[in-house]
């Protein structure tokens, strides 16, 4: 079954307040945890590493939270097709697994890459910034 883990060792490992923490299970981003007769939340460590995930696409990436939504269910499609490939045992199978992982992994590259033009595009309005900024400051020393 493996180690469980209460919410506050989560928010602690994870970063992120509780409160955070269950509006992403309540939301579908994070699947829901095993809970004690009590109602304790007991989570596993998938729970802590699917967090990780939606924090670097986040902060790293800058995805939104239907972003963050389409790319976690995009992953879970992997993991998926990776235990269907396994179990596979003709050749047309397991190639067929592969293909449609390929197209999955795909769309997560070319919502990184989307994210990466957006980038480049601010980065030269702000260089285009600073050179008018460096142009009349040029002037004004002249």
């Amino acid at each position: 079954m493996g180690e469980r883990y209460k919410i506050d060792d989560v928010a602690k490992e994870s970063g992120l307040t509780k409160r955070t923490i269950r509006y992403y299970e309540e939301i579908g981003v994070l699947p829901p945890p095993e809970r004690t007769e009590g109602g304790t939340r007991l989570y596993a460590r998938m729970h802590i590493e699917r967090l990780k995930q939606i924090i670097n696409a986040r902060d790293v990436l800058g995805f939104s939270l239907q972003e963050i939504i389409d790319f976690v269910a995009i992953r879970e499609e992997l993991i998926q097709h990776g235990d269907a490939y396994r179990k596979a045992e003709e050749a047309d199978q397991k190639r067929e697994k592969l293909l449609e992982a390929g197209q999955m992994v795909d769309k997560q590259l070319q919502m990184i890459d989307y994210k990466l033009e957006k980038m480049k595009e601010f980065r030269k309005e702000i260089e285009q910034l600073k050179k008018r900024v460096n142009v009349a400051l040029d002037q004004m020393n002249t």
